[in-house]
């Protein structure tokens, strides 16, 4: 189901397509909780949405092994730092590094603040990444997350970071 939903060929539980929910607007981004799994999905079940997709090993492999799954992977990504004010960018040695874009300190004030939502969410970005195949992509993600807690530690919090840690240091869960 999640393969077919990524290659556009089949909506989400609640009828969306993915190009639909990349075209969202911020307060979309925000305020509608049931559209994270989609674009992020893992091997375990969500707490919080029981119509969200679970991988198993073959879905994780046909992303691993399809290109056009990983560049749909990848725009969901892309989609969700520019939320977040963050970009994804490539070093002149082609090292990929994700930072703070123009638009950070707006978008900073709708998700870096104490037991936000958006915490749980980008655990759940970091674990996708990591298991379907954009590690270096994660390992990006949380090298700038780490700055950012280092700027706001207090917002954040300690074991917040520390599910960010575990998330882009433990093997693929499956």
């Amino acid at each position: 189901m999640i393969v077919r939903f990524y290659l556009g060929e089949q909506p989400d539980s609640e009828g969306r397509m993915i190009a639909e929910i990349w075209a969202w607007n911020f307060e979309q981004l925000e305020y509608v909780h049931n559209y994270i799994q989609w674009l992020f999905p893992l091997p375990e079940p969500s707490a919080f949405n029981f119509h969200a997709p679970v991988v198993n090993e073959q879905v994780i492999q046909s992303f691993h092994t399809n290109p056009r799954l990983r560049q749909n992977l990848l725009h969901s990504f892309t989609v969700i730092l520019k939320f977040y004010g963050l970009q994804r960018q490539n070093s002149e040695d082609q090292k990929i590094v994700i930072s703070k874009s123009e638009e950070y300190l707006k978008c900073k004030s709708e998700w870096v603040c104490t037991f936000n939502h958006n915490y749980l969410r980008i655990t759940r970005i970091l674990k996708c990444l990591m298991n379907f195949g954009l590690e270096n992509e994660a390992q990006a993600f949380y090298e700038c997350l780490e700055q950012i807690y280092h700027d706001d530690s207090e917002r954040i919090g300690f074991e917040t970071f520390q599910y960010w840690t575990i998330a882009v240091k433990q093997n693929r869960t499956v």
